[in-house]
């Protein structure tokens, strides 16, 4: 026999077999940001812009990040936009499951959202998460709900909540502005102002926006469109005046 055949390629060739087996995420590729929600008089408001960023460059300027789940509830991601579809993809086997049951019953905004937290904290034991902070609301026997769950499974649920940047700027105005008995009119006008802070302060976001709402009477994400913006404030023209040792 051939020294050269008894060389260790065959067992070298299994252990690199069985790292490529598992593999984990270690940072996002194409990522949104933030998506803020709040509790109306009629139900919930969703919002969040359609900019999807590879690394620093904002790559993608038309990506949904709302969508509906089942007949009750509404959720908007930000983090990884494949993640988010894998999401997507557990959910509409959650809700077809519950439908095969034809039992008269449904999923409401609360289940789904106790269902996410499982998934999200079971695959960061996992030590391999699904990188998405996540929005769930939802309306079901006149009973308002809204929560959030972040990549790691801390959740909780209130009466306004945001993810990324958004939970550093827009939640002081939404604790300032907002109250129960908001009419749709008053809700959208709050989060285009959020929405407008979010655009002038983070870097991924766009200014194109995308807004879902839910009602006893069902879904509706409606079409996108733009803020109206203002760039000529002192602070925008000159940025560095008075900052010692700035160009």
């Amino acid at each position: 026999m051939n020294v050269a055949d008894s060389s260790p390629a065959p067992a070298m060739n299994n252990l690199l077999a069985s790292n490529a087996d598992s593999q984990r995420t270690l940072y996002p590729y194409v990522t949104g940001t933030s998506v803020v929600g709040i509790k109306y008089k009629d139900g919930i408001l969703l919002a969040a812009d359609m900019g999807g960023s590879y690394g620093s460059t904002l790559r993608y300027k038309t990506v949904e990040r709302l969508k509906s789940v089942g007949k009750h509830s509404i959720i908007g991601a930000s983090g990884e936009i494949s993640d988010f579809q894998e999401i997507m993809r557990y959910l509409d086997e959650l809700i077809l499951y519950d439908n095969m049951w034809d039992d008269g019953n449904s999923l409401g905004p609360k289940e789904v959202h106790n269902y996410l937290t499982r998934v999200m904290y079971n695959r960061r034991n996992k030590f391999n998460p699904l990188w998405n902070s996540l929005v769930l609301g939802g309306v079901k026997n006149g009973q308002k709900y809204l929560g959030t769950v972040n990549m790691i499974g801390v959740h909780y649920e209130d009466d306004h909540v945001a993810t990324g940047f958004g939970n550093h700027l827009a939640r002081p105005i939404l604790r300032d502005e907002w109250h129960e008995n908001l009419t749709f009119e008053e809700g959208v006008k709050l989060l285009e102002k959020c929405m407008r802070v979010l655009l002038y302060r983070d870097r991924s976001a766009v200014n194109k926006l995308q807004i879902a709402r839910i009602t006893q009477d069902g879904v509706k994400v409606f079409p996108p469109y733009s803020l109206k913006t203002f760039w000529n404030f002192n602070a925008f023209q000159n940025p560095t005046v008075g900052a010692e040792g700035s160009w």
